[in-house]
């Protein structure tokens, strides 16, 4: 979940919210580290329809972070998560039968 954030990421103090993206964030719930610090396992703690959808793949998700130490022997600081994000995918459109597009282009002309 992490990616190029994991050797970077401070251990959670407490939890931190989980948003649903868009023009108005909506708070969904928080993530937490209750299993143990392992850098990338989170515990999410939904309502059991987002739940559902995150584990179906219905969403990404983004991460926001600050900086939150000094620059180490890779040039890169220390990281603190602060909060998740998730993005609903875009809907799939249904491919146009071709059949259908010769007669809307024929009906254009």
């Amino acid at each position: 979940m992490l990616g190029n954030l994991y050797g970077r990421c401070d251990a959670l103090e407490g939890s931190i919210p989980v948003y649903l993206s868009g023009d108005e964030r909506d708070l969904l719930g928080y993530a937490d580290e209750s299993l143990g610090h392992y850098a990338d396992a989170f515990s999410f703690h939904l309502d059991a329809e987002f739940c559902k959808k995150l584990s179906m793949g219905q969403y990404s998700y983004s991460i926001d972070y600050e900086n939150s130490g000094p620059r180490g022997d890779t040039g890169r600081g220390r990281v603190k998560l602060t909060c998740i994000n998730l993005v609903r995918h875009k809907g799939y459109e249904k491919p146009v039968k071709l059949v259908k597009a010769e007669v809307k282009a024929a009906e254009d002309r």
